[in-house]
């Protein structure tokens, strides 16, 4: 369906630059304030909520009901001790809002605020709207191994019932109502080429209007023209995402020197209009863009086997129990070692051989309680909000559905029966050196003498015993400890483990506001920025690590945020 002009439909108080869920989130708030909203964006309609809705819906919160209801122990000193510790601000200048301010000074403050937001209202308000956790409470990113290094000293990820397409609709509704009523304009197929500057100050957009194309959700879509526009307002909202399909920009901006040359071989883990283009646009008309450097890109991809968009990528979720090879075969050490603890330390191990891609090395017993894929479409029953269909797949014998069509279909996946046939199918696989089966074998045999007792020196080991501790680990996440070579525990399974793009963690940087920042530390008049544009608030709130495990949550507070300062 052709839109119409937006011109003749409305006068804006507001031009929001993107449809995503930060976007959605801050033409909520103004529309709940009377505000009149442009929303413009480059794909169609079917992509509204942009790439929030292909994730699995995890959300961070601090001492919960659902986390006390599992025996788990939080409060906001714990999680705010675990934020430093993984964000590592160490960029923070010399503490004044001026050219010398560093580029973590206003990070640090949009993570203080957020920590603070986790624990309070964020609950809340997304109840509110509707939105609902399933009880069991996830651990992402289990950390390094110190008290106060990276990662979660808990439990914190709490999994949203109907996941993705659930967190953007109880933002797409109230939209949509107000697009109903004629307070909100959504304008697809627009996309911005360029920010109107006058007198110093941001009044508009100018772009071109894309031809129609209907394809289906995350299909990427056409560019051609179809002719052009410019509108103005009193401000301007740039919502439009990340790099994480750019991989061009992600390689001009790897950080080499921190945890290796950037990958060869990397694979997308979201979908092609995630590609950075108002990052420039915004710098152009007076922005600031702080820690390029940062980003999170995951090592546990594999190729999808039935792809939606181009070297579409999913991200293995994994328990701690999968031992961890990289491509030279040595076993991955320390924490970084261990699946779903450490993924900047594991990244730095696995680029240090100079290639891109590991192994993880498993059994029948382990695939079914341990893997999870990261993603809406790879877990249609909680996605689906389907009680039987969850109990059956997640509660029987057998690894759920999608893992299994993954096991038989995915081109990264090695099934066999001793170990001898195993490596063979590995270094089938292998874009590097051949892996030998002796020294495969003395790893993982070293391993199993260590699982006879309760007590181990084995990190792993010892984090697996950790993770059982906690009732959602024992009873749906993590497998009773056994021998790798145990044939009752068989087959055995190989999986090449690929680099995936996924997070921008710095970004255009951003008062508390959202208001964006000049190089000299004035505000950019008329220019606003939320998600991770603005590496979810401030230009970079994870700081050097995603203790998250999920972008939903800095979207969330970041679009809030701009759309509550302006609607003031």
């Amino acid at each position: 369906m052709t839109e119409p002009t937006p011109t003749d439909a409305l006068t804006p108080d507001v031009i929001v630059v993107g449809a995503g869920l930060a976007g959605l989130v801050a033409t909520h708030e103004l529309a709940l304030a009377g505000k009149r909203v442009l929303v413009l964006d480059q794909e169609n309609r079917h992509n509204l909520g942009g790439q929030a809705w292909w994730s699995l819906g995890g959300l961070l919160f601090v001492d919960s009901p659902e986390q006390r209801r599992m025996g788990i122990t939080d409060s906001p000193e714990l999680a705010w001790q675990d934020w430093q510790g993984s964000a590592q601000f160490d960029r923070l200048g010399d503490g004044t809002d001026g050219p010398g301010r560093g580029e973590d000074f206003w990070p640090r403050q949009w993570a203080r605020a957020y920590v603070d937001f986790a624990h309070g209202e964020k609950r809340d308000y997304l109840r509110a709207l509707g939105l609902r956790s399933l009880p069991f409470v996830g651990w992402a990113e289990r950390g390094d191994g110190r008290a106060t290094g990276h990662g979660n000293s808990v439990p914190r990820f709490h999994l949203t019932w109907g996941t993705g397409p659930e967190v953007v609709r109880i933002f797409a509704e109230p939209v949509e109502r107000a697009e109903a009523h004629g307070l909100v304009r959504l304008a697809f197929r627009h996309q911005v080429d360029e920010l109107v500057v006058e007198d110093g100050a941001v009044v508009g957009v100018r772009g071109t209007v894309l031809a129609d194309d209907d394809a289906a959700r995350g299909v990427r879509s056409t560019r051609d023209p179809a002719g052009t526009f410019e509108l103005r307002a009193p401000a301007v909202v740039v919502t439009s995402g990340g790099i994480g399909h750019n991989h061009e920009l992600m390689r001009r901006s790897w950080p080499t020197e921190r945890v290796g040359a950037a990958p060869e071989h990397l694979i997308s883990g979201v979908p092609a209009h995630v590609d950075g283009r108002m990052q420039g646009i915004a710098e152009h008309a007076g922005a600031t863009m702080v820690n390029k450097d940062r980003m999170w890109a995951y090592v546990e991809g594999v190729h999808n086997w039935d792809p939606v968009w181009p070297d579409h990528a999913i991200r293995i979720l994994p328990g701690p129990s999968s031992m961890w090879f990289d491509a030279t075969g040595r076993r991955l050490e320390g924490m970084s070692g261990v699946p779903g603890a450490d993924s900047i330390g594991a990244m730095k191990q696995i680029l240090a051989t100079g290639h891109d891609y590991s192994w993880f090395v498993l059994t029948q017993s382990i695939i079914e309680k341990e893997f999870a894929l990261s993603g809406s479409e790879q877990n249609p029953d909680i996605t689906g909000k389907d009680l039987k269909f969850l109990a059956q797949s997640r509660l029987a014998k057998g690894a759920p559905g999608p893992v299994e069509a993954f096991k038989e279909h995915g081109v990264d996946f090695v099934v066999a029966d001793t170990l001898a046939e195993l490596v063979t199918g590995m270094n089938e696989l292998a874009r590097g050196p051949e892996l030998d089966t002796d020294d495969l074998e003395r790893h993982i045999v070293a391993r199993d003498r260590e699982v006879d007792n309760a007590f181990s020196k084995d990190v792993q080991v010892m984090a697996i015993h950790n993770a059982r501790r906690s009732r959602t680990d024992k009873l749906i996440r993590v497998a009773k400890p056994h021998k790798i070579l145990d044939p009752a525990h068989g087959p055995l399974i190989a999986v090449r483990l690929n680099i995936l793009s996924r997070k921008t963690l710095g970004g255009l940087e951003t008062d508390l506001d959202g208001q964006c920042v000049a190089a000299d530390g004035t505000r950019v008049p008329g220019l606003y920025a939320a998600g991770e544009v603005a590496g979810f608030g401030g230009g970079g709130v994870h700081g050097y690590n995603a203790l998250e495990g999920t972008f939903l949550g800095g979207c969330i507070f970041s679009g809030r945020a701009v759309g509550r300062a302006l609607a003031r």
